[in-house]
Formats: structure tokens, C-alpha cells, sequence
């Protein structure tokens, strides 16, 4: 665990570090290679955010443990969302916001990206952030 001196500071630095190793361990990545998981983290939810409506993306941020929330907003234009987005294309945009070559493919990435937020969320959150979605990209989340 890290120690800033501040215990709230410290819970939240060590969240976001479980939801990387989470990450990490998914991919077979070792801690060396935490800016890819890192790149991963913010590039699918990145993606979600930016295909969910105004109020979808923002209930599931506040979900978010809060250095995650941090990055999960980071550069969003709430007037240009929701973003219709096939399957397809939001590999794409994850693939372009994820500058790393990994075994497995794009797919791989968001899987094992998906699966450790799942860990991170409640499973009735986990159904509502589901429903938000098109069909055929809520297939994609576990």
C-alpha cells in the first residue's frame, strides 16, 4: 500500500493500483508494464463513456473508484455524446487510443480490461451500465 501520509489519499492510490494489477494479471503483463495497463484502463473507458448517454456515462463514473473517475472524465465533451459505435468500431477506438502491440489482439485487451472493472463495480451496477448499451456491445462486457 502506498503511504502519502493522507489514509484517503492512500485508499484511493491503492484501488486504482488493484484495478492495474487486476489488469496486469490478466494480460501477463509484469508492474513494469503499467502504463500499457494504465493506456488499456483509459482507452476502454474512454470508449464506454463516450457511447453511453449523458446520464448512463455519468451514473457510471460515479461508480468509478475516484482516481479512476478522474480518468474516465478526462477530456470528455458531454455535448458530443452518446457516439454510435458498432462492436467493430469500438475496438477501433480503443485500438487507437491503446498505442501498444499485445499478444491477442485489441479484444484481448478490452476483455481482460472489462473483466477486472467488473470486479471493481457492483453486479447491479454491472447490469445497468449492460442495459445502457446496444445489444451487440453489451455482448461484449462479461
Amino acid at each position: 500500500m502506498v503511504d502519502t501520509g493522507f489514509a484517503s489519499f492512500d485508499t484511493m492510490v491503492d484501488k486504482a493500483n488493484r484495478l492495474l494489477k487486476d489488469i496486469e494479471r490478466a494480460n501477463g503483463w509484469p508492474k513494469e508494464r503499467r502504463k500499457q495497463s494504465y493506456a488499456a484502463l483509459r482507452a476502454v473507458l474512454h470508449g464506454l463513456r463516450d457511447r453511453l448517454p449523458v446520464d448512463g456515462a455519468a451514473h457510471f463514473g460515479a461508480q468509478l473508484p475516484i482516481l479512476i473517475r478522474g480518468i474516465y472524465y478526462d477530456g470528455w465533451k458531454p455535448a458530443e455524446t452518446p457516439v454510435k459505435l458498432s462492436v467493430e468500431e469500438f475496438y477501433q477506438r480503443v485500438r487507437e487510443e491503446f498505442p501498444y502491440a499485445v499478444d491477442g489482439g485489441i479484444e484481448r485487451v478490452v476483455d481482460s480490461v472489462l473483466d477486472a472493472l467488473q470486479l471493481h463495480i457492483s453486479e447491479g451496477e454491472w447490469k445497468h451500465l449492460k442495459s445502457l448499451l446496444p445489444n451487440s456491445l453489451a455482448a461484449v462486457l462479461p
